[in-house]
C-alpha cells in the first residue's frame, strides 16, 4: 500500500542559504497572488496540510519577520502580507495550516533557542500577535515547533521541556489548536519503555519523524524497520499521532552545503512503500522548490521541479487508491 503525500512544509525563504540557491531569490519577488497560487498548486495534488517552516528569520547580523510585529522589521519582499495570502488560499482549499513558532533566535543555534528565556519571550509574543492577526482563519489549525534536536537514542530532556512549554502557551491562546513536531535521529531512536514514557510525557498532538533519506543518513531499505518500531511505541503510549516527514530532495553537492534539488520519483515511490503502512499521514519536505505545477504563475526552484510534479501526479493517479 502506498499513501499519497497529504501535506508539505512551506516557506517564504530558505534559512540555509546554499540549500535555497534555486528559489530564495525569486521568492522575495512573489506577490500575494503568486503565494496564493502556490497554495492552489499544493491543493491540486490532494494535499490537506501545510506546515509553515518559519514566521521570522534570524541570523547573526540580521533578522526579519513575515508579519506585522514589533519584534523584528518586516522582510524585504514584495508581498505585504504573505502569511495572510497563505491562509486565504488555504481557507478556500480546505487546507489546514500549522503556524510556525520560530525562528526567534539564530536558526542554527537550536539548543539555545529551546532554553533561552529571551528567545522564548520573543516567540511567545510572536504567537500572541500571530493569533491576534490570523486566528480568525479557518485554516489556522495549530502550531509547528521548528527548533529540533535529534533522538540519540532518546528525546533530550531540554526538548521535552521546550515542547511542553510551547504547547501550554499555544493551548492558552486556543485549546483546540494542534501541536506538531518533526524530530530527526529517526535511525537512532531506541523505542523501549523509556522512549514510550517520553512520548507519554510530551504534550504534543503529532510527531512527524524525518526519514532522513535526503540528507543521506538512511535509505528506503532501512526506514521501514525504523517506522515500524516507532509505530509500536506510539501505539503503546497512546498519546500523539505518528506522521512522517519524508524528504523528497537531494543535494547538488555536499550535504547541507549545496543546493537542494528534486529527487527522482522512483526514489520517492520506494520511500512511500517503506513507511506508508506505519504512518497516519505522510508529509513531505517540501513542495516549495521541489515541485512546480506546469503553467504556474509562481515558479520557484530547479527546472526539474516541473518534471517532478508531473511524475508524482502520474504515480498517484496510477498507484494510490
Amino acid at each position: 500500500m502506498i499513501k499519497k503525500i497529504t501535506g508539505t512544509w512551506f516557506e517564504f525563504w530558505h534559512h540555509n542559504i546554499p540549500e535555497g540557491k534555486y528559489w530564495n531569490p525569486i521568492l522575495k519577488t512573489f506577490s500575494e497572488e503568486q503565494w496564493e497560487a502556490k497554495v492552489d498548486e499544493i491543493a491540486s495534488l490532494g494535499m490537506k496540510y501545510i506546515v509553515l517552516l518559519t514566521t521570522a528569520q534570524v541570523y547573526n547580523d540580521t533578522a526579519w519577520a513575515y508579519f506585522k510585529t514589533d519584534i523584528y522589521p518586516f522582510a524585504d519582499m514584495a508581498a505585504a502580507d504573505p502569511i495572510g495570502a497563505l491562509l486565504r488560499a488555504a481557507d478556500r482549499n480546505g487546507i489546514k495550516v500549522f503556524m510556525s513558532c520560530g525562528f526567534y533566535g539564530n536558526w542554527s543555534q537550536t539548543e539555545n533557542n529551546m532554553t533561552s528565556p529571551e528567545v522564548r519571550a520573543r516567540a511567545f509574543r510572536a504567537m500572541e500577535q500571530l493569533y491576534a492577526q490570523y486566528g480568525h482563519h479557518e485554516s489556522f489549525y495549530g502550531w509547528y515547533l521548528p527548533d529540533e534536536l535529534g533522538i540519540w537514542p532518546y528525546y533530550p530532556d531540554s526538548f521535552i521541556k521546550y515542547v511542553n512549554e510551547y504547547a501550554a502557551f499555544g493551548r492558552g491562546l486556543n485549546a483546540a489548536h494542534k501541536v506538531l513536531i518533526a524530530p530527526y535521529g529517526t535511525n537512532h531512536a531506541l523505542t523501549d519503555d523509556n522512549f514510550v514514557r517520553q512520548l507519554e510525557s510530551m504534550d504534543c498532538d503529532i510527531v512527524a519523524y524525518q526519514d532522513e533519506i535526503g540528507v543521506r543518513k538512511s535509505t528506503p531499505d532501512q526506514t521501514g524497520a525504523y517506522y515500524e518500531a516507532l509505530r509500536k511505541a506510539h501505539d503503546k503510549a497512546g498519546r500523539s499521532a505518528m506522521w512522517a516527514d519524508m524528504e523528497i530532495f537531494e543535494f547538488e553537492g555536499e550535504v547541507y552545503r549545496s543546493a537542494l534539488l528534486p529527487a527522482n520519483v522512483e526514489r520517492m515511490e520506494k520511500q512511500l512503500e517503506a513507511i506508508s503502512q506505519y504512518c497516519d499521514e505522510v508529509l513531505c519536505y517540501q513542495y516549495t522548490g521541489m515541485m512546480n505545477k506546469p503553467g504556474t504563475i509562481a515558479f520557484c526552484g530547479h527546472p526539474d521541479s516541473l518534471d517532478y510534479y508531473r511524475a508524482y501526479k502520474k504515480m498517484i493517479d496510477e498507484k494510490v487508491k
